[in-house]
């Protein structure tokens, strides 16, 4: 397993913008692919995006696509994801997750990742 470390999460107005940070280390980073999910109050953990280990494949919820940008930096070791036009509805904890894969592929279920970071709070006010 990868051990993963969010950053960036904070409060912003309806309308900003936010970019959350992943590091991870422990294992080789650009062997696995990665995703962002978010938890908020009362809800369930829910798929936002997800990348392949290359970067060359992506694929996001339909609530941001458009809207977020998952990218990752495998020199750093590091996943990003870039948030535009936040929503108050966005508001929620967010969790990069990792699963090692040694294919161009993807995941956007909770269940296929093995390795969670401790999440970071992104707070949108109206």
């Amino acid at each position: 397993q990868v051990q993963l470390v969010e950053s960036g999460g904070g409060l912003v107005q309806a309308g900003g913008s936010l970019r959350l940070s992943c590091a991870a280390s422990g294992r080789t980073f650009s062997r696995y692919a990665m995703g962002w999910f978010r938890q908020a109050p009362g809800k369930e953990r829910e798929f936002v995006a997800t990348i392949s280990w290359s970067g060359g494949n992506t694929y996001y919820a339909d609530s941001v696509k458009g809207r977020f940008t998952i990218s990752r930096d495998n020199a750093k070791n590091t996943v990003f994801l870039q948030m535009n036009s936040l929503k108050p509805e966005d508001t929620a904890v967010y969790y990069c997750a990792a699963r090692q894969i040694d294919t161009e592929g993807y995941y956007y279920r909770s269940y296929d990742y093995d390795s969670w970071g401790q999440g970071t709070q992104v707070t949108v006010s109206s």
